[in-house]
């Protein structure tokens, strides 16, 4: 077995080496001197409508495009969405909103139409010394700390939710071990649920959302990463095969803080969790990653938001996922913003898909969005393939059957987003669970 992980270590290394030489293509985030982007002054581009600029970005042409990047416009910039605690504030959806263009409407179980009144998932919360777990009420001040509802759904379980449970890492505490809270859907009954999370200054911690059961749920997650803090918030969604999930997660980054947020969707119907970070002071640094695994008729997506608002502050993204199946379907699209003031930004993204087997679809939308030029670096990739031959090949050569390679390959693939997590026993609970949808295929 050592001698098939050295392989797999080896396999790894070969293809960070080439997304590293593509990173360098594009405008690599390591390097070390500011980039000036062409065509860009400090006041980055102008996009307004009143720009005489012909291109589809500027100008008269963009108000006829649905997508289109006039000021103003509708869905135009991440900075100019909607946010608003109230439902009514969104209007009816359609599917044609940017933001649900991916998302089977009618297999969201009521979530975008009906009051969301059922019995929200039970919440039991495993803490170590020195952690604050509590209930609050609406009119608590810590709720609308982190952010503000950007969609009809969100907004439809800010206002529905009765009460919020909230955790607190103390200032200046370094918890030992981990905060669990396992989230068991017992309804499926449209359900609305709220959590807040709070890493006071020069805190460190990781808490755990561990998701289960069966349930109909819209869900907020608030998580206020204080200055100097160091904080990770892993998000499992591990539902049975006929729930439905929608996550907004709310993360505010404070001066010099450390924030990591690891996504893993492997269970469920319809899966849809739309993680944000933004930065509030200089000096923060964000990582988010993510795993995702769907099977046969399974809807995974994955909506992620970076907000550089402020200077000098950092962010790395990765998300990988598998499919498998027929009408097996994955959505990942990934928004950063660099706004005017965010200068000494340093950020990268990617996102990679594996297909399988046949009959499966993959979506991965990156989008970058920058307002100044004075930047340490900037870009993203995205792929999406079946297996590489020569990694095959690779591993076959040393005398590997091809069904135990193409297993070697899948299982580091995705295990490189689950060791991120840093916690043992749920790593190796992930990875089993890795193993045993490879098994469930039929292919290997």
């Amino acid at each position: 077995m050592s001698k098939l992980n050295d392989v797999v270590e080896t396999v790894t290394e070969k293809v960070s080496n080439v997304v590293e030489e593509v990173k360098a293509k594009v405008g690599s985030p390591k390097e070390t001197n500011r980039v000036r982007i062409d065509g860009f002054t400090e006041e980055g581009e102008n996009l307004s409508p009143l720009n005489e600029d012909s291109s589809p970005l500027g100008g008269d042409s963009s108000k006829s495009h649905s997508h289109g990047g006039g000021e103003g416009i509708p869905d135009s910039s991440r900075a100019g969405r909607t946010t608003s605690f109230h439902r009514a504030d969104f209007g009816k959806m359609t599917g044609r909103e940017e933001d649900w263009r991916f998302t089977p409407l009618k297999r969201l179980r009521g979530l975008h139409t009906a009051d969301l009144d059922g019995t929200a998932p039970e919440l039991a919360v495993v803490a170590p010394d020195g952690v604050r777990v509590e209930s609050i009420a609406r009119t608590d001040a810590r709720i609308g700390s982190a952010g503000i509802p950007e969609d009809r759904v969100a907004a439809a379980a800010w206002e529905d939710f009765r009460e919020a449970t909230s955790v607190t890492i103390p200032a200046e505490t370094v918890i030992d071990g981990s905060v669990t809270l396992t989230i068991n859907g017992v309804s499926k009954d449209p359900a609305a649920q709220h959590i807040v999370i709070t890493a006071e200054k020069f805190s460190k911690g990781v808490v755990v959302l561990d998701h289960k059961g069966s349930a109909v749920l819209s869900q907020n997650v608030e998580i206020v990463v204080g200055d100097g803090a160091e904080l990770t918030v892993v998000s499992v969604q591990d539902w049975d095969d006929d729930a439905v999930h929608a996550s907004a997660q709310y993360a505010k980054i404070g001066r010099d803080a450390k924030f990591k947020h690891v996504v893993v969707s492997l269970g469920g119907d319809l899966v849809r969790v739309t993680p944000s970070s933004k930065f509030t002071a200089t000096g923060g640094d964000v990582e988010m990653f993510g795993l995702y695994y769907a099977d046969a008729g399974q809807h995974l997506e994955q909506r992620l938001f970076v907000d550089h608002a402020v200077a000098n502050c950092k962010s790395r993204v990765m998300y990988k996922g598998a499919l498998q199946g027929r009408d097996a379907h994955t959505v990942w699209v990934g928004d950063v913003l660099i706004r005017k003031e965010a200068e000494g930004t340093d950020t990268y993204e990617v996102n990679r898909n594996l297909l399988l087997t046949e009959g499966g679809r993959a979506d991965s939308v990156p989008n970058l969005e920058i307002e100044t030029g004075l930047i340490e670096g900037a870009g993203h990739a995205s792929a999406t393939g079946r297996f590489d031959d020569e990694h095959l090949f690779y591993l076959m050569a040393r005398g590997i059957p091809e069904d135990t390679a193409r297993r070697l390959v899948v299982r580091g693939f995705l295990t490189e987003i689950i060791q991120q997590i840093k916690v043992p026993a749920l790593e190796e609970r992930l990875i089993d669970a890795v193993e045993r949808e490879l098994e469930a295929s039929g292919a290997y």
